[in-house]
């Protein structure tokens, strides 16, 4: 969506040249403004204060070496990051990403996504987001742990459970949170809800692990009953293989549709008679192996090197539940030429502009990524009320107030593109309803 309003261009005008060399920050910041034209039309109230010009830039940006050595006695040093983008409504909140490919702009694009993100929750929470350019892979549990504290060694500074907390993203899992939770403890001192994501044993909580594949799953459902069809006997691609992509074959499975393909960083797998979830739990939660292992499992399904060629594949739904920006506009065209009609985002921004326009174009339901993988922050949150009451839920309480958040999250997009003239485009009604919560918070508290 092309921005036309005069105040937002020369905002985005500010921001490109405030932050050159950052695409997928600026990708974030785009999306974001050109679907608000219709509410700073509204509210010159909120332009009055400034609250677009602060919403765009970071409240703090902490940069910091992360030094560690590795079972041979070799010294390494890695660069971590956290920024803290926004607090107008609740502390920090937002994951930590442990991949080479983390970098200022990705940590900034995340952050801006997370404040939109945990405002649509309902839940009182900030955005951050953090990560370091440190590559888990190949790594031993004990190169794992020398790492995790040495991060934390300098974290800690800057996280609190009123503050800022961290949980667990692309590369960071139960071991590294529980790695990081011990040295917090150990240099603080304090025993509190600093981290989510963390064991069962020690303040974690039920079906964190399942949380935003199941919700992707629980709004995808409410946006197809709004619009008069279901999962049942849907044919449905996920990419990734990961908890999010695991768990949303789970649920999209028991809502009667048939997954028939998965992937990782390698390739992809094509099972026509539909995915064998035991088998792929097999081989990514216990062997820690690549999704081509899958063909020991079933023989006659079919593996194929490189990511893209999933999109390929005819289906009904897309879950993109990878990595950012994996759906282009070539790939987009042929899952129209396909025949899909939903695209639903279980990754963070996993669809170009390109792709968004081409969804639009051919009429497909597109579930955006801030309102669609809200699940796994949302139980986050939901981890942290545990641990300030001192409280532990059952896995049905806890996915019971995860489903009925996933259904709150997708009538307030489907209200906003209402009330705002863009009915159906859930991407518009998302940035709205998640920005106006915002908004009115920093506006109530001053020029802050």
């Amino acid at each position: 969506m092309a921005i036309k309003n005069a105040y937002l261009l020369d905002l985005l005008q500010r921001v490109e040249k405030r932050n050159p060399n950052e695409p997928e920050f600026l990708q974030a910041v785009t999306e974001v403004l050109s679907t608000l034209e219709p509410v700073i039309e509204k509210r010159q109230d909120l332009v009055d204060a400034g609250v677009l010009e602060r919403i765009v830039e970071p409240e703090r940006q902490i940069t910091f070496r992360v030094p560690w050595v590795d079972d041979n006695g070799k010294m390494h040093v890695n660069r971590g990051y956290r920024v803290q983008f926004n607090s107008a409504i609740g502390p920090f909140k937002g994951g930590i990403r442990l991949h080479p490919s983390v970098c200022p702009s990705i940590m900034k694009f995340l952050g801006f996504e997370q404040v939109f993100k945990n405002s649509l929750t309902t839940l009182p929470m900030g955005g951050a987001k953090g990560g370091c350019d440190f590559d888990p892979k190949g790594k031993s549990d004990n190169e794992i742990m020398n790492f995790c504290q040495s991060f934390m060694t300098e974290l800690y500074r800057h996280i609190g459970a009123d503050c800022d907390v961290p949980a667990g993203d692309i590369g960071t899992g139960a071991r590294e949170i529980g790695y990081m939770f011990g040295q917090y403890k150990r240099i603080t001192g304090q025993y509190e809800g600093v981290l989510t994501g963390k064991g069962l044993t020690y303040g974690g909580s039920l079906a964190r692990k399942e949380a935003t594949g199941f919700g992707l799953c629980y709004f995808t459902n409410e946006m197809l009953k709004a619009n008069g069809t279901s999962f049942e006997g849907k044919t449905v691609l996920v990419s990734g293989s990961g908890n999010v992509a695991i768990y949303a074959c789970q649920k999209a499975t028991e809502y009667g549709a048939k997954v028939v393909a998965m992937s990782d960083s390698n390739g992809y797998i094509y099972d026509k008679d539909g995915i064998d979830l035991d088998a792929v739990k097999q081989i990514k939660e216990v062997e820690r192996k690549r999704i081509k292992e899958y063909l020991s499992y079933r023989p006659n399904a079919e593996y194929h090197e490189g990511c893209k060629g999933i999109w390929t594949i005819p289906c009904d739904i897309a879950l993109p539940c990878a990595t950012q920006n994996e759906i282009d506009g070539e790939s987009a065209a042929i899952l129209a030429k396909n025949g899909c009609k939903v695209v639903s985002e279980g990754a963070n921004m996993p669809s170009t502009p390109e792709a968004i326009e081409t969804y639009f174009a051919n009429n497909m339901l597109y579930g955006p990524a801030k309102a669609a993988n809200a699940g796994g922050v949302a139980t986050s949150g939901l981890e942290m009320s545990q641990n300030s009451l001192r409280l532990s839920w059952s896995f049905e309480e806890v996915d019971e107030k995860l489903h009925n958040i996933m259904i709150s999250i997708f009538n307030a997009c489907d209200k906003a593109s209402k009330e705002y003239g863009m009915e159906g485009n859930y991407m518009a009604g998302a940035n709205i309803a998640g920005f106006i919560k915002v908004a009115e918070a920093m506006k109530a508290q001053g020029n802050v």
